[in-house]
């Protein structure tokens, strides 16, 4: 039970804590304009529209990396051959956020590799890490030596040094590649990636393709080094390392197939995946195709970690639809926990009365959260950051996204959905009550 003097003690104690956290790493982080005081919301996306790689030559449809990229390739006597090279990496989750992480060819996710069953693959890894590495291709049938196990099944890749891998993509589906040596840290620092392999035969209809990776990472406020050490309170939640209000938006016109890969290698959560608006099917796990018989209609799933998830819809429900975890903390951006629970707590008067002993005390959460997107916070920091949405503030970030589906799409954002008249929530009139009988 809160009285009086325990919610005094524990809000001082706690303001105390925050506040001089809050300055120490303001005095110590780099000052960037504009991002010293907290930002309610920033512009959802980016405005363009990530493309697929389309290879002449190749029968498939290229699949998307909202937010990222795709691995080219030479062809070399029928091989096709990949460099991959693991770095640290300067990274933007999101306006206002910047990290010093590790990925691939200066990203994380690193870029996605995609090629066709039956292809021989030549992968080179280049290690430009401070420590030594290795890679590991996720659910990828192959000869144990080509496995990626530092130690196991080959030596770890030294500081400076390219190793080769090379197999035959012996079946299609959607797997994952990550390093195999001092996981804990590398994993999560950001080196994770996504591998489709397409089918021989092409689909008989068009497909929109999308591939997005879930991460978890640790990230001190006002720091730009995640912590790897982390083992429970992440506080920033990505799709393909991007945290709403930054993550790009998948679109579809009416009538497409819409396929949705979704990968996690976070460290330690499993990730409940809801759409809004839909009613989908899981058709692929990294181990194959689920048969029809064993499909069923989902609009949640849960993407385990070190798994691979594929859903597929066909559009026919035009709007701007939410695509997110349905963890609520995993819908947050920077969110701290280890505040006393003030919600339902009389404060009346408290914020005058802790302010004369810790100056520019806020009392936060006693009406709920909402309010606390006013807080001013050091450079390098998003708690509470939120998207401009079409009706004012969208309080949602994360392992959040929007999936927009319309009549026709071109090269770019659509925008919001216009909404027909009369299909938009609003005030009830007082007609309105009066007719169904509703007192208030």
């Amino acid at each position: 039970m809160i009285n009086r003097r325990t919610l005094l003690q524990s809000s001082v104690a706690a303001s105390a804590a925050i506040l001089a956290r809050a300055r120490m790493a303001a005095a110590q982080a780099p000052q960037h304009t504009g991002h010293g005081t907290h930002t309610t919301a920033a512009p959802v996306g980016t405005g363009k529209l990530t493309k697929g790689r389309a290879v002449a030559g190749e029968g498939y449809t290229p699949v998307v990396m909202p937010n990222g990229s795709t691995l080219p390739f030479e062809k070399k006597a029928g091989v096709k051959v990949f460099h991959l090279t693991a770095e640290p990496v300067k990274h933007v989750i999101a306006p206002g956020l910047e990290i010093e992480a590790w990925g691939y060819n200066g990203s994380t996710p690193g870029p996605l590799i995609e090629c066709v069953e039956g292809d021989k693959v030549r992968i080179y890894v280049t290690n430009k890490l401070p420590e030594p590495t290795s890679t590991h291709w996720h659910g990828v049938i192959l000869p144990n030596g080509m496995d990626g196990v530092a130690g196991l099944t080959q030596r770890s890749i030294p500081v400076g040094e390219t190793f080769k891998y090379e197999f035959t993509m012996t079946k299609a589906g959607t797997f994952m590649y990550h390093p195999h040596f001092d996981e804990m840290t590398q994993i999560a620092l950001g080196m994770v990636g996504m591998i489709v392999v397409h089918p021989k035969q092409r689909p008989a209809r068009r497909v929109r393709d999308y591939s997005l990776m879930a991460h978890e990472w640790m990230i001190p406020i006002g720091a730009k080094r995640p912590d790897p050490m982390a083992m429970s309170d992440f506080n920033v939640l990505t799709f393909n390392s991007k945290a709403f209000p930054a993550t790009e938006p998948l679109v579809a016109e009416l009538g497409d197939l819409v396929r949705i890969r979704i990968g996690n290698l976070g460290p330690m959560d499993h990730h409940p995946i809801h759409l809004h608006g839909y009613a989908f099917e899981v058709t692929e796990t990294d181990g194959g195709p689920v048969p029809r018989s064993a499909r069923r209609p989902e609009t949640t799933t849960l993407v385990p970690v070190g798994a691979v998830r594929v859903i597929e819809l066909v559009a026919d429900n035009p709007g701007d639809w939410a695509f997110h975890c349905h963890m609520t903390h995993h819908v947050m951006n920077q969110m701290g926990h280890d505040t006393p629970n003030l919600v339902g707590a009389n404060t009346q008067g408290l914020d005058a009365r802790v302010g004369r002993v810790v100056p520019g005390y806020m009392t936060m959460g006693s009406t709920g959260m909402g309010d606390m997107h006013k807080m001013q916070l050091p450079a390098n920091s998003i708690s509470m950051l939120g998207g401009d949405g079409p009706f004012g503030l969208i309080d949602m970030g994360g392992m959040f996204t929007v999936l927009k589906v319309r009549k026709q799409i071109g090269d770019q954002d659509p925008g919001w959905y216009q909404h027909p008249a009369g299909t938009v929530a609003g005030k009830a009139s007082a007609d309105d009550l009066a007719r169904d009988g509703i007192k208030t």
